[in-house]
């Protein structure tokens, strides 16, 4: 069993997070008088960029702390007169730097006007993520965790590149790929986002992240893809169904608050929803940062849901009709014990569904599936990663081990439109 834990939301900002360090003396200190020279050295003070007003408040505080000791100090002991010039460094105009073609600068500046920022309010409190403006008369796409709290009596509003605001209502959400649908209220003219295939991905590529990480609107970031169809576990729904998708792994920092920005490719194409972090603590909520590991859904994955949502109905998806654990894990673990390591990797078949696809195809629970299509399986939460790119009617073959020997089963994936499904 997997025992790293699991990728956590970034979603909603902690109102208790603080900067782990600050620049400049503290209000009232007293730096050491400077040894004696001819040129007396320059003082630094600063403040340390903060989420929270009081902790710019108390960034600023120790810039002030550290200019008025800098003041004092060289008030004291200037002399009464100089022969010395001075010189000051020429200030001048160079106009606005022009865009490279190609650049993340260029890059941008096209894509900044279709990215939001998005604040919930709910009977939990208050937070913020980001969305994708898809069309000019306000449908957004974003993250279903970042606007779920808005579902019992809560509020939601956007706020545009140009500092207008508008409310907005959710239009539809699916947990199961962890998207959602809001429209803004009156609104037009908007700037769409162009979107881009997923599909054309490679790693190594240069991609941008665009978002509102802690609550700061418009936040741009820079990293490469550094994988494609990570399968990313954050939770399930309230039936029991994972949440999981085959996601873009990159190292542009994404931080809480990039929920539901887009990850753009170098043409300013959106291939990517920004979901979730890895992070290096235990918690998976909230407060920590990124580590550059950050994980965004392909666009070509969910696509199909969301026209749905925007259509007003129910999301379906794909399934076998199954429930599967990790074949690594011994088939009689319980939870709690200690566990040996099979030394098989793929995904074990629990149940079947009577009925199902895969139940007609003829697997049987103890198979262990190692290979859907071209894509290989090594834990459950690959193959429900992987299923979860196909859509309801697609044929797949499915490679499979029973009692040591291989075997292959070609099927129709089943849809959940009639029901719950693992």
């Amino acid at each position: 069993m997997n025992d790293t834990p699991p990728p956590s939301f970034y979603g909603q900002s902690d109102p208790d997070e603080r900067p782990t360090s600050a620049f400049g003396p503290a209000p009232g200190s007293h730096p050491a008088p400077p040894p004696a020279a001819t040129e007396k050295r320059r003082g630094r003070g600063g403040f340390a960029a903060a989420v929270v007003t009081a902790s710019l408040l108390l960034g600023g505080a120790a810039g002030l702390g550290g200019a008025a000791a800098y003041d004092a100090w060289y008030d004291e002991d200037a002399p009464a007169s100089s022969n010395v010039a001075t010189r000051t460094s020429p200030v001048v105009d160079q106009g606005e730097a022009p865009a490279e073609a190609g650049s993340v600068q260029e890059v941008a500046s096209a894509v900044l006007p279709s990215v939001v920022k998005i604040d919930v309010l709910s009977s939990q409190g208050a937070g913020s993520g980001s969305g994708i403006i898809l069309s000019d008369d306000g449908t957004i796409l974003t993250n279903n965790h970042v606007v779920e709290g808005a579902g019992a009596g809560g509020s939601i509003s956007v706020g545009f590149e140009d500092g207008t605001r508008a409310d907005a209502t959710v239009l539809g959400t699916d947990p199961l790929t962890d998207t959602a649908v809001i429209r803004a209220d009156d609104v037009s003219g908007l700037t769409p986002a162009t979107l881009g295939q997923s599909g054309n991905v490679a790693v190594g590529q240069q991609v941008v992240a665009i978002g509102s990480p802690f609550g700061l609107d418009a936040t741009v970031t820079s990293g490469i893809v550094s994988a494609l169809e990570r399968p990313v576990n954050v939770g399930s729904d309230s039936e029991g169904n994972a949440t999981t998708y085959p996601a873009i792994q990159t190292d542009a920092a994404i931080n809480p608050g990039n929920s539901g920005g887009p990850l753009v490719d170098m043409t300013g194409s959106v291939v990517g929803i920004n979901s979730s972090i890895r992070t290096a603590s235990s918690s998976t909520q909230g407060g920590a940062g990124s580590i550059g590991l950050g994980f965004s859904i392909p666009i070509d994955e969910v696509m199909p849901i969301v026209d749905q949502m925007i259509a007003g109905e129910t999301p379906t998806h794909a399934r076998l009709g199954i429930t599967v654990s990790d074949a690594s894990v011994p088939a009689d673990a319980q939870p709690g014990d200690p566990v040996q390591p099979t030394g098989e990797t793929g995904a074990r078949v629990g149940e079947v569904t009577d009925g199902s696809t895969a139940g007609e195809a003829g697997l049987e629970s103890g198979d262990v599936i190692t290979r859907v299509e071209d894509s290989p399986i090594e834990s459950a939460d690959d193959l429900v990663a992987t299923v979860r790119s196909y859509r309801p009617g697609d044929e797949v073959t499915v490679t499979y081990t029973r009692d040591g020997e291989e075997s292959t089963a070609d099927l129709t994936l089943d849809s959940d439109a009639e029901g719950a499904t693992s």
